[in-house]
Order: structure tokens, then sequence, then C-alpha cells
């Protein structure tokens, strides 16, 4: 049992949204919880593992900068999260940190997040590009490198040859996000 009563919220029986929603609610009235919460997202327990990725997910979407001060632990870990409930998570954070980073231009964020940061989140999603993950994971992945590539000049090249190479097989939702990520990788060539 966890002291803080954290476990309690997020073992839930039912992975129902009210009850990942309303863990994270907890979550968000508590947050000194989250260095606690981001532990359980990569610990050995999977079951709990995906659940705290779910509630993390949740709070992430509601106040990303909670996650802020545990930025460098939750990157870190970022490499064992597994399964697909977690890695689905754990991708909708990431293509939300790129979303702040690059689009929002959130300056508390560019101020913390560094170039291993960076290294990291692009090697974990160029993982679920190229590995067998559901289509969710892979379209935050696509954005999220799309994102990195508008700094990192290789990206852009690699994640259009896996795109292309993909694209014709991939499941409706892949071709959609594919093909939009394409568009904006040839928009963001054109001087």
């Amino acid at each position: 049992m966890s002291s803080s009563g954290l476990l309690e919220h997020i073992n839930y029986e039912k992975a129902y949204r009210i009850n990942r929603l309303e863990a994270a609610n907890w979550v968000l009235a508590h947050p000194e919880t989250l260095p606690e919460l981001v532990a359980y997202c990569f610990g050995k327990d999977k079951k709990i593992a995906t659940k705290a990725a779910w509630v993390l997910e949740f709070v992430c979407r509601s106040k990303l900068s909670l996650l802020f001060p545990h930025l460098n632990t939750f990157i870190i870990q970022l490499p064992k999260a597994e399964g697909h409930g977690a890695l689905r998570a754990v991708s909708l954070i990431c293509e939300l940190l790129m979303l702040d980073y690059y689009k929002n231009k959130n300056a508390k964020l560019q101020a913390i997040l560094t170039s291993q940061h960076k290294t990291i989140i692009t090697e974990c999603c160029f993982d679920w590009m190229i590995t067998n993950q559901k289509v969710a994971c892979q379209a935050r992945a696509m954005l999220a490198l799309y994102l990195l590539g508008t700094e990192i000049d290789w990206i852009h090249p690699e994640l259009q040859a896996i795109l292309n190479q993909n694209i014709v097989k991939g499941s409706a939702g892949y071709k959609s996000r594919g093909g939009k990520i394409l568009e904006k990788i040839h928009r963001f060539k054109q001087p």
C-alpha cells in the first residue's frame, strides 16, 4: 500500500474512462503524489504501470506543467514503458510535450527540455514507428517526430521513409495521420 493513498486511487477495478478521470482528478488535487505516479508508470507490475500511465495521461491533458518538475525522470524511464495501453498513454504525453515545446513555445518547458531528452523521445518514437504497435501510439509518435524534425534535420527524411514504406499497408487511421504528416514535411521543406 502506498503511504500517500495514490495506489488505492489508480488501482481501480475496471479501466472505464470515468475511473481514470476520477484517479487523475485525485492526483490533480494531490500534486505531491506525481513523483510516485511517474514511478508506477515504469514499475515492474505491468497492470499497475498501465493504469498509472492512463492516469498520468489524463493529468497531463489537464495540466501538463505538473509534469515539468519530474520531466527528467519521466523521459529517462520512457524506454522502459511496455504494453499497448501504457505506450499509447506515454506516446500521447510525448506528443503533448512536443506540441507545448514547439507549437506553444512554452518558455518553462523550453528551459528544462534538454538535447538528451529530445534524443530519448526521438529514439522511443522511432522505436514505436518500426515495431508492432497500435496505430494510436504510432500516430502520436509521428506528430512528435515531425515537430522534433523542425529542429533536428535528419528526422524528417527518416520519418518520411518509414511512412512511405508503411502507409500502403497501414490501417485507415495510420494512412490518415501518415498522409497529414507527409504533407506537413513537404510544406516544411518549401522555401
